[in-house]
C-alpha cells in the first residue's frame, strides 16, 4: 500500500479523497492555487504546496509544477479526482515516466477510450449495442453525406469531447454546416482535437450509467446503475439509484453489456459505462469514463462500498475481495448537485463570501463539500460547491427526505440553486420517474426560466 498520495485536484473531491486516505492511514499531499490558499483541502492535507496562479491553466493544469511537488514530497501515487487531469493521457504517461503511480487506468487505456470513435468501434466489435451513426468524418462535405444517410435529427460529437463540449444537435440539413464547424472549433479549442463523428439523435431517452470496479487480475464487479437524466446543457443536476426506468431484465442486460465493455479493453480501476435508454427498453453505448464520477457517492450509499478506497487499493495491486453475487443495493439514493449560481438569471455563476452556513443532517444524509462559514468562493472554478445525498427505503421516501434536507440547507452570501432543485423534486414528471433528458428544457419553459 502507498504511504503517501498527492491529490491533483481541489474542492469537495480533494476533501473526499483526503478523508479516504486518512481512514487508510495514508499521508496526503495537497496542491493549491493562489486563490485556494485558504481552501479546506489545503488545511486537511498533511502537506500543501502552491503550484501557481488563480486560473486552472496556471495551477491545477500546471503539470511540471504538480510532478515536481509529487517528486519532492515523496508521494508514490497521484489521485486526480475528476475533471482537470483525470483523463489526460499525456499527464498519466509523464507520471509513469516519473515512476509515480496514477490512480486510474494507464495512459494507453485513457487514450484509447478517450477517443470516442475508437471506443465505438471497439464496443461494436465486442457486441455492445452502439448508437447508430458513423465514424469520424474528414470534412464538411463527407459529414453532410453521412448526415443525409443517417437522417435527422442527429448529434455531431467531438471525438475527444467531454463535459458537454463539442456536441451539437442538428434537426435540418440547412443547420448542419454551421453546427459542424462550431462543434469542431469548440472541440479543437477545448481538447486540441477538432475531429467529429455523427450519431442518430435518439429521442426521448434516459441517461443511465453503470459503475464498475476492475482489478488487474481480470476480476470485474458491477455496482449497479445511476440515473442521470436530469441535466442542463449536458451537465447533470440530479442523480439517483436505482433508476425508476429499469426492469430487472433490462438492468441485468445492461450490467452484462457494461462488463463486456470493460473486458473488451482489459480495463483496470474504477470506470463508468454510460448508456442511452429509449422507451422500448433498447439501450446503446455512449461512452466509457476512465475516472471517478462526480456522482460516485450515490453508488457508495446504495451499495455500502467506498469506491475511492477501492481505487487506491486496485492501483496498489490489490485484488477485489468482493464478487458479483455479494453486491447488494439497499433502498433508494438521490443526489442533488449544489451550485453557486442563480437559475433565475440564466444560471449565472455566483462568487463571494459565505456569511452563514447550515448543513443538513440526520440519518442517511450526506453532504460532500469543501465550503465553510466565512469561506470565499472564488470566481475562477466550476460553480459546484457541494453534493447533497440522501438514502431511504423507497423512492418516494427518498424524494421527501431530499426535499427536507434541501429546506435545511442554508448558504448565505452567494446565490445557490437550492430552490430550483426542490421544485424539480416536486414536478409530476420527476415524481413519476418518467423524466428523460428533455426534462430540464421543458421544465425551464414551463416555469419561464430564461
Amino acid at each position: 500500500m502507498f504511504s503517501k498520495i498527492l491529490i491533483a485536484n481541489r474542492g469537495e473531491i480533494a476533501v473526499r479523497i483526503i478523508r479516504a486516505c486518512r481512514e487508510m492511514g495514508i499521508s496526503t499531499v495537497a496542491i493549491y492555487s493562489e486563490a485556494d490558499k485558504n481552501a479546506m483541502h489545503v488545511q486537511l492535507a498533511d502537506e500543501s504546496y502552491c503550484v501557481g496562479g488563480n486560473r486552472v491553466s496556471e495551477s491545477y493544469l500546471n503539470v511540471p509544477a504538480i510532478l515536481t511537488v509529487a517528486i519532492e514530497s515523496g508521494a508514490q501515487a497521484i489521485h486526480p479526482g475528476y475533471g482537470l487531469l483525470s483523463e489526460n493521457a499525456k499527464f498519466v504517461s509523464l507520471c509513469e515516466q516519473c515512476n509515480i503511480k496514477f490512480i486510474g487506468p494507464d495512459s494507453e487505456m485513457i487514450k484509447r477510450l478517450g477517443d470516442k470513435d475508437i471506443a465505438r468501434k471497439t464496443m461494436r466489435k465486442a457486441g455492445v449495442p452502439v448508437t447508430p451513426g458513423c465514424d469520424v468524418v474528414e470534412d464538411v462535405e463527407q459529414a453532410k453525406k453521412e448526415a443525409e444517410r443517417i437522417g435527422f435529427p442527429l448529434l455531431i460529437k467531438a471525438r475527444s469531447g467531454g463535459g458537454g463540449k463539442g456536441i451539437r444537435r442538428v434537426d435540418f440539413i440547412e443547420q448542419f454546416e454551421d453546427a459542424f464547424l462550431s462543434a469542431s472549433s469548440e472541440a479543437k479549442s477545448a481538447f486540441g482535437d477538432g475531429a467529429c463523428y455523427l450519431e442518430k439523435f435518439i429521442h426521448p431517452v434516459k441517461h443511465i450509467e453503470m459503475q464498475l470496479l476492475c482489478d488487474q487480475y481480470d476480476n470485474i464487479i458491477c455496482l449497479g446503475e445511476r440515473e442521470c437524466s436530469v441535466q442542463r446543457k449536458n451537465q447533470k443536476m440530479i442523480e439517483e439509484s436505482p433508476s425508476p426506468a429499469l426492469d430487472d431484465k433490462t438492468r441485468k442486460n445492461m450490467m452484462v453489456a457494461a462488463i463486456k465493455a470493460a473486458k473488451a479493453v482489459n480495463y483496470v480501476n474504477a470506470g463508468t459505462v454510460e448508456f442511452l435508454l429509449d422507451r422500448d427498453n433498447n439501450f446503446y453505448f455512449m461512452e466509457m469514463n476512465t475516472r471517478l464520477q462526480v456522482e460516485h457517492g450515490v453508488t457508495e450509499m446504495v451499495t455500502g462500498l467506498d469506491i475511492v478506497q477501492w481505487q487506491i487499493r486496485i492501483a496498489a495491486g490489490a485484488k477485489l475481495t468482493r464478487t458479483q453475487d455479494s453486491i447488494f443495493t439497499h433502498g433508494n439514493v438521490i443526489e442533488c448537485r449544489i451550485n453557486a449560481e442563480n437559475p433565475l438569471k440564466g444560471f449565472r455563476p455566483s462568487c463571494g463570501r459565505i456569511r452563514r452556513l447550515h448543513i443538513p443532517g440526520g440519518s442517511f444524509v450526506r453532504f460532500d463539500t469543501a465550503i465553510y462559514q466565512d469561506y470565499f468562493i472564488p470566481p475562477y472554478y466550476d460553480s459546484m460547491i457541494g453534493k447533497l445525498i440522501v438514502q431511504a427505503r423507497s423512492r418516494a421516501e427518498a424524494i421527501r427526505k431530499m426535499k427536507m434536507a434541501l429546506s435545511e440547507l442554508i448558504i448565505e452570501g452567494v446565490d445557490i440553486n437550492r430552490d430550483i432543485l426542490a421544485e424539480i423534486l416536486s414536478d409530476e414528471q420527476f415524481v413519476s420517474g418518467e423524466y428523460t433528458t428533455d426534462f430540464m428544457a421543458e421544465f425551464e419553459e414551463k416555469h419561464n426560466i430564461q
